[in-house]
């Protein structure tokens, strides 16, 4: 009994030991198998090329869903060095339009890329170009033509807010590998903020050819191809309306206009000038068209509406009274005489004739500078601060709050965040034991203080806004559907209480009624608030300044203006800002004042 058990067990570990060589070389013909097809595969793929399939980018529109920027297909040649062999380079350079030299130098930098993923060496071939090379590309062993996009402009307006598209640099290509010679990326304004979401994603389909070079079918059905994923489209909060009527304002002057819906931060024009048509920095002639800009005198591709530290001038006042109010040593009824300006010892602050004294609307409706001599030195020599250095800290404080001294972190690319001087500064040029009497002139808007116009816009709408900013944006929503909408919808509160906003509100109103240094461009039927500027220029004539926002109740549209040398606030930059508010509020083709809207045609003399 005990010997039949032992063949038994034997007989089960016999069959065990069968089972587990039957698997072994089950599982050794089967990943031989798996091998023999990747090598196969491998194989086959040695006799095929990978044609990059690229994604349309994304269209962009401004807030009435006016179509502003779209593609346009064009054609590349392109080049996979290592199979570029043996083919006539004397056509190929004839229809390309380069030397033989040339077209050899393209090849080794495209090689030096990369020798087997294909590389541009010609953009937007001609259509006699394209169509002898299509035809002929048997000729052509390791050339591929490369389907494309460019952009193109509905308008040539908005170059600054836009911005523009060129070749990925070799920075760019070395820190993302996504990118590759030749392909387009946003190099300014909301083209290079939103990159990622207008670029979309490429696809790549993998081609057999033959010893010539000609394609014959995908290879393997197109299992291993990959569609491309489209760019998203941008909404803006542009409206282009609103912006070719500023840019129409702007022609033959320098200067910068920035209009803001208070309540969402949305930008609704931000004008630039000089400026360039967008179309210029498009197709074959795009380089040629750069340099041309960037050598220009006059600066086009410089948007001064976020780069440009200019002296904000008594528009700056509106934000000393606030903090003057909030530091509790101003309120409504303070009085400071005026006779022709502000005088402390062998210093003084010119001023306009006006009566005198005024009190804080007044001085805002008058524009008046000694009285805001006054307020800043009570600020910074406030007994509650150990000296003045900490009295102009706390200042500095507050000014951050509304956006001035710090970016507003705007989503276009490129803001500066213009430029408060700080008590370091003052200690390294006066000593330490500098005085307020030493740097009185930026109590009004002068000496070292520089706002950029988009920074006096935000200034202004926190004005109307009683308090507080939404960061300024120009892209509203992403994609088609309009379900993604970028955050930007956060209050920003300043450091001065909403209470103190009121009297404010009726000053910046009394400017635009009789006695006001705007009166003269009030807008029938509107109630509008705003404050003029007069910034002094050590360059030249002063430049004209104005922010203001309207109408007074529920304010719809806050604005800022500055004309390089355009002299008075009331010359040039109050009447545009009040025909600027009357076409976004009334919505009306025609102004009521349309002799003051011809005027503002004129070049500034």
């Amino acid at each position: 009994m005990s010997s039949m058990s032992n063949m038994g067990k034997r007989s089960y570990l016999m069959y065990g030991l069968l089972l587990v060589v039957g698997i072994v070389f089950l599982y050794k013909f089967y990943s031989l198998q798996l091998k023999s097809d990747a090598y196969l595969i491998q194989a086959q793929r040695n006799g095929s090329t990978e044609v990059p399939l690229y994604p349309v980018r994304g269209t962009i529109y401004d807030r009435n869903d006016k179509l502003i920027v779209f593609n346009d297909f064009v054609y590349d040649l392109a080049v996979i060095p290592i199979k570029a062999k043996h083919f006539d380079t004397t056509v190929l350079c004839n229809l390309l339009e380069i030397t033989q030299q040339e077209l050899m130098k393209r090849i080794e930098k495209a090689a030096n890329y990369s020798t087997r993923k294909p590389t541009t060496i010609a953009k937007n071939l001609s259509v006699k170009a394209y169509s002898a090379i299509q035809e002929n590309l048997y000729r052509y062993p390791g050339f591929v033509i490369e389907n494309k996009t460019d952009r193109r402009y509905k308008t040539a307006a908005l170059a600054h807010v836009l911005g523009y598209v060129s070749e990925a640099s070799e920075e760019l290509i070395k820190e993302n590998p996504y990118y590759k010679m030749a392909d387009l990326v946003g190099v300014t304004g909301i083209e290079k903020s939103y990159e990622e979401e207008l670029r979309g994603v490429k696809g790549y389909k993998i081609m057999m050819v033959d010893k010539f070079n000609l394609q014959k079918g995908s290879f393997a059905d197109g299992k291993f191809d990959t569609k491309p994923i489209p760019g998203e489209d941008l909404v803006t909060s542009i409206d282009l309306d609103l912006q070719l009527m500023a840019e129409e304002f702007l022609k033959n002057k320098t200067g910068s206009i920035v209009a803001i819906e208070p309540k969402t931060g949305e930008i609704l024009c931000l004008a630039n000038s000089p400026a360039f048509d967008p179309n210029e920095l498009t197709g074959p002639e795009r380089n040629k068209n750069f340099r041309k800009l960037l050598m220009d005198p006059k600066k086009p591709l410089y948007n001064r509406a976020l780069k440009a530290p200019y002296p904000p001038g008594s528009t700056f006042k509106t934000v000393q009274a606030l903090i003057g109010l909030q530091e509790e040593v101003l309120v409504p009824e303070t009085r400071y005489p005026c006779f022709g300006g502000y005088r402390l010892g062998n210093r003084k602050v010119g001023c306009h004739a006006h009566p005198s004294p005024a009190d804080l609307k007044y001085s805002i409706q008058t524009s008046c500078n000694a009285y805001y001599c006054f307020v800043f030195k009570s600020i910074v020599d406030n007994p509650k601060y150990k000296n003045v250095s900490e009295g102009l800290n706390a200042w500095i404080a507050h000014l951050n709050t509304f956006g001035i001294g710090v970016t507003t972190n705007v989503d276009i690319a490129g803001e500066n965040k213009g430029y408060i001087p700080t008590s370091e500064r003052y200690q390294r040029v006066f000593g330490k034991n500098w005085k307020s009497s030493n740097v009185i002139s930026i109590a009004i808007g002068q000496g070292e203080v520089g706002l950029t116009p988009l920074q006096m816009a935000n200034m202004c709408a926190i004005i109307a806004n009683k308090g507080y900013f939404i960061r300024p944006h120009v892209v509203k929503y992403i994609g088609k559907d309009r379900t993604k909408v970028p955050d930007h919808l956060h209050k920003n509160y300043t450091s001065v209480d909403k209470k103190y906003y009121d009297i404010v509100y009726e000053a910046m109103a009394s400017v635009y009624k009789p006695g006001g240094t705007a009166f003269w461009t009030a807008i029938p039927g509107l109630e509008l608030c705003g404050k003029t500027g007069t910034a002094q220029n050590p360059h030249g004539k002063d430049h004209s300044v104005f922010i203001g926002f309207g109408p007074k109740e529920n304010p719809k549209i806050a604005v800022a203006i500055l004309i390089e040398n355009g002299g008075f606030g009331a010359t040039w930059a109050a009447p545009m800002a009040s025909l600027i508010m009357e076409k976004y509020i009334t919505k009306k083709e025609v102004s009521a004042k349309p002799d003051m809207y011809q005027r503002m045609l004129l070049p500034v003399k």
